[in-house]
Formats: C-alpha cells, structure tokens, sequence
C-alpha cells in the first residue's frame, strides 16, 4: 500500500518544479489584495492600514463624476480593441502559416526570429523608434532633408500614435503569443492531413477544415483571457510613447493613474481606479466563459 509519505516523496520533484510559480503568485497576486482596501479609506501612509479613516464609495463616485473619465475611457477602449481586433488574430495567422512550411529548419528559424523580439523591454523599443524617426534627428528625417524632401513627423502627430503603438505590439509579441497555437497544431493527427490530401484538398483546405478547427478551442480561451485585460493596454509601452503633443489619443486609465497615483501621491483614489478596472475585467470573462459554455464551446473554467 502507497502511504502519503511516499505519495509526497514520489511527487517532490515536481513540487519542487511548481513552487517558484506557486510562491510568485502568492507574494505578487495574492498578498497585495489586502492593499484593495485603501481604494474605501482615505489612506494615509503614516496612519496605516488600520487607523485611516474609512471613507466608502467616496473614490469611485469621484472617479466616475471626473471630467476627464470618458476621455479616458474612449482611449482605452479604442487602443484596447486595438489589441483584441488587429493584434490578437496576428499570431493565429503566423501559426498557421508556419505550420504549412515543410522546411523544418526553415521553419524553426523563422519561428525564432520571430519571437527574439519579446524578449527586449519597452525601453528598447522605443529607444529605437526615436533612433529612427526622431522629427529632429532620427535616421529617416536626416535621410528624408538629404533629399531634398520635408520630415515626417511621426512621434509628435497624434493622428500616427495608435498605428504606431499596434504596429510595435505585434512585431514584438506576435512570434511569442504564436507559441502556444504552434503548440496546439502540433497535437493534431497527421492522418487528418493525410487523408485530405487522399481526397484532392488543397493546402488552402487543409488549413481552413483542418488546422483552424484544431485551433478553436484555443482561440475562445485565450479571447476570454484577453477580455479580462480589456482596459489593462500596457503602462509601460504607452508612458514611453506618450509626450505632450500626443496626450489627446495617448492618455489611458494607467497613465492616469501613474500621474495620480504615484506623481500626486492620491493612493486612496488611484486603487479604487485599479479596482474598477479588474471589476470590468472579470465581468467581462465570466459573460464571455459564460456565452461560450452556452454555445457548446470550452470556456475558461
């Protein structure tokens, strides 16, 4: 008979294997909810936790009576579509045009080139962008005077922020975001393909009845988790974007909470911010768990 003991012992390798994760998310996620209760006091860093005053609902009321919450709103879910529209189908389509390649080395190195991106920080990136476009001098505006041609202003015009922070987004993260879909055709039966091809269906085919219905189930989840994120759209990547020429299309609910929260030290009001977002979020998931489950699809949970 298996003892307990055993049972633990047998299975240590793999708690040992669980356990960064398990205690990142406990210290990182878990513990700091106990900070969501500032977002009902009027917090005061000398006072605590337990003796600021309690104030209820005053922050959220303010938060929604604020003159700038619809302009907030508006930006976010405009650059959040943004992401849930154009780049969210991006890594499908790299997947699955990866998986038609039969070159295996060609296909492994594309897939690394690919996914290299991800691994550089913001900062990097838009260090870049300003090296190259720079209205004063980036790459391409000396280039553009050299020739006799007028600079092109790419950094301060509003009307190219959200192209350019879409188009930064999918060429770092499509390569790495296409992983898990690589993963997913790599489950599916060669049989299949070898079938369709017995039949007369052409590559074309094969992708569409073949591998895009092995990637469905997927596809609905990762959608659903990508709701919950649906006014989370990238501190980082928009801070380093945004100047003061921009502010009209670049300034979001993070932003704004940097600016209130850390800059102007309003602690109370900037959780409470936090916490309506993470409301909108989870709203959010479980209809669309919900409504997947009702239309015979495998939710989230």
């Amino acid at each position: 008979m298996i003892t307990t003991k055993k049972l633990l012992r047998r299975g240590l390798p793999l708690y040992a294997m669980i356990a960064p994760g398990v205690l990142f998310f406990i210290l990182f996620r878990y513990l700091p909810m106990f900070g969501i209760a500032i977002a009902f006091q009027d917090y005061d860093p000398f006072d605590g936790f337990l003796h600021s005053d309690w104030v209820g609902l005053e922050h959220f009321r303010r938060l929604f009576t604020e003159a700038d919450f619809w302009f907030l709103m508006r930006n976010t879910l405009i650059m959040s579509s943004l992401n849930l529209f154009l780049f969210f189908p991006a890594p499908i389509i790299l997947a699955l045009l990866l998986n038609e390649v039969r070159m295996k080395a060609y296909r492994k190195s594309v897939q690394t080139i690919t996914y290299l991106p991800h691994f550089l920080s913001w900062v990097v990136v838009v260090s870049m962008t300003v090296i190259l476009f720079s209205t004063q001098d980036g790459a391409l505006n000396k280039m553009l005077v050299s020739w006799g041609w007028e600079r092109f202003d790419l950094l301060t015009n509003p009307d190219y922020f959200r192209s350019m922070y879409l188009i930064q987004n999918i060429w770092k993260e499509t390569g790495w975001s296409a992983i898990i879909f690589l993963a997913a055709l790599a489950s599916v039966d060669p049989t299949l393909f070898e079938a369709a091809v017995v039949d007369g269906a052409s590559r074309w085919k094969q992708m569409l009845n073949i591998s895009l219905p092995a990637l469905k189930s997927v596809i609905f989840i990762m959608f659903i988790l990508r709701l919950g994120q649906v006014l989370d759209i990238g501190f980082e990547h928009v801070l380093l974007l945004q100047n003061p020429l921009n502010m009209e299309v670049s300034d979001v609910f993070d932003t704004y909470v940097y600016r209130s929260g850390i800059l102007s030290a309003q602690f109370s009001f900037t959780t409470a911010v936090g916490l309506f977002k993470s409301a909108i979020g989870l709203v959010l998931v479980i209809t669309a768990n919900a409504l997947a489950k009702r239309f015979g699809e495998e939710g989230v949970y």
